[in-house]
């Protein structure tokens, strides 16, 4: 399985958007500072995943979502 997947983190106010195959280590390592760009602030918490058969359909979606606005993206969290 391949998944993507939107971190959020409240003290900075941001999303962070990826693609992972495999979201348990993926997101333990956000939170841990194995990650350059999440390293800064160690409370990320997943607020949306999505599981997908191929790789190329998980690339298309995180592209897809990387594009969103905030309020989209806040709606995609929200409908789950």
């Amino acid at each position: 399985m391949f998944y993507v997947y939107i971190i959020y983190n409240q003290t900075l106010d941001i999303f962070y958007k990826g693609f992972t195959e495999n979201l348990e280590k993926r997101i333990f390592g956000h939170q841990n500072g194995m990650s350059r760009f999440t390293s800064q602030n160690n409370d990320w918490v997943l607020t949306y995943s999505k599981s997908f058969q191929t790789k190329k359909e998980a690339l298309i979606e995180e592209k897809r979502i990387k594009k969103l606005n905030r309020k989209s993206l806040e709606l995609l969290i929200k409908k789950g």
